[in-house]
């Protein structure tokens, strides 16, 4: 489901990992370009935002998830056996994928990349991300500090990497591919949820953050009633899978709707953390950052027919990280007219996504700046403790 398998290659990079050898490290130092040079050079149609083509995402998505339910509540119970065996599977990868896709088009209303009215995306986002138990507004003041801060040590709020001396002793044990596999079940089935609830793998707070928390240190006080309309949106979900539960019965609401719902947070979380997880990716300390060189800190991916699927939130992130109103639709055309421009800064990786999940996991447990280096404020992944 994962594997575009194009080499791995990254502009300016001579060797990939597909044939064993060490990616080059992408520049970390200040562009020979600005934003508004990149800008200038996309064609300004890709900054219009259209409600109809945004809408008729919308209605794509939703008709292909209500065919597969459709089929699965009237049609399985039908099927003997052994074949049942084989169709919930299929149902949970194909309804996972598609409400993935689902999640992505909130994520753009968080953006304000849905339309040119913020209310309409605010609406439209709350009521997708809500029925997928996704806190809207809470996870889009913080994913809005996140672009603000990508790359940053000190500030950025996801998959933020922690340096050497801040590592648990517990994760040298880890370092092995028994170790490797649980970190990663675990980080792809319960992370989304760890993070809203614990902030886990988030930035650094003085105290207890939490996603669903009004008075949590991630918002401030004007801010606070958004949280609240975000719990109202996940009580409201959760009382309809109650009585969903008291009609149908639990096995049918996890067959029906909890499985893909953890395909869909275990696509979030993978996709995520491997747009921002790379050996050849720096990080700053606050004495190195600038918003432009953290945003091109983050790489494009090939997730195969599912970049499709996914909106191409996977292989336009670099973009998406520069232009984050821009439209989905129109971030592969703006990725092709600023690769030439962003050079070594444009990184994209085709390996296979299963290696390169196995891979960063083995070789990005912390980072460190290098040694006798003349830019202690950048870091690099290390896997040697």
């Amino acid at each position: 489901m994962g594997g575009g398998g194009r080499t791995s290659t990254f502009m300016g990079s001579e060797k990939s990992h597909e044939r064993g050898g060490s990616t080059k490290r992408v520049p970390h130092a200040k562009p020979p370009f600005t934003l508004g040079e990149l800008k200038k050079a996309i064609p300004s149609h890709c900054f219009q935002r259209s409600l109809f083509r945004s809408f008729s995402y919308v209605i794509h998505d939703l008709f292909l998830s209500s065919v597969f339910y459709y089929i699965a509540s009237n049609y399985f119970h039908l099927l003997p056996s052994p074949l049942c065996y084989i169709a919930w599977p299929v149902y949970w990868v194909f309804q996972g994928c598609v409400l993935t896709g689902v999640w992505v088009i909130a994520h753009e209303c968080g953006h304000h990349a849905f339309s040119d009215y913020q209310l309409v995306d605010d609406i439209v986002g709350l009521i997708l991300h809500s029925a997928l138990l996704v806190p809207y507004f809470s996870w889009k003041i913080s994913h809005r500090r996140h672009h603000s801060n990508t790359g940053s040590l000190d500030r950025d709020e996801v998959f933020v990497p922690k340096p050497k001396s801040k590592i648990a002793w517990y994760f040298k044990y880890l370092n092995n591919p028994l170790g490797r596999m649980l970190t990663l079940v675990t980080t792809l089935v319960g992370g989304w949820p760890l993070y809203l609830t614990l902030n886990a793998s988030g930035r650094h707070y003085d105290r207890f953050a939490c996603h669903y928390d009004p008075y949590s240190p991630i918002y401030s006080e004007r801010e606070r009633a958004l949280i609240c309309i975000s719990d109202i949106g996940i009580f409201i979900t959760s009382f309809v899978l109650y009585q969903v539960f008291m009609l149908k019965g639990l096995s049918w609401v996890i067959c029906i709707y909890g499985v893909p719902l953890l395909i869909v947070n275990a696509f979030l979380v993978m996709i995520t953390y491997l747009q921002h997880t790379h050996p050849a990716l720096p990080h700053y300390d606050s004495s190195e950052w600038d918003w432009l060189r953290g945003a091109l800190s983050t790489a494009d991916r090939d997730y195969g027919v599912l970049n499709k699927v996914f909106h191409n939130i996977t292989d336009t992130h670099v973009a998406h990280h520069l232009f984050s109103t821009m439209p989905h639709y129109h971030a592969m055309e703006a990725t092709k007219v600023i690769k030439p421009i962003l050079g070594e800064y444009y990184r994209f990786d085709g390996t296979p996504i299963y290696k390169a999940l196995w891979r960063e996991a083995k070789e990005c447990m912390f980072v460190e700046p290098d040694e006798g280096t003349r830019d202690p404020g950048v870091f690099w992944y290390r896997n040697k403790f």
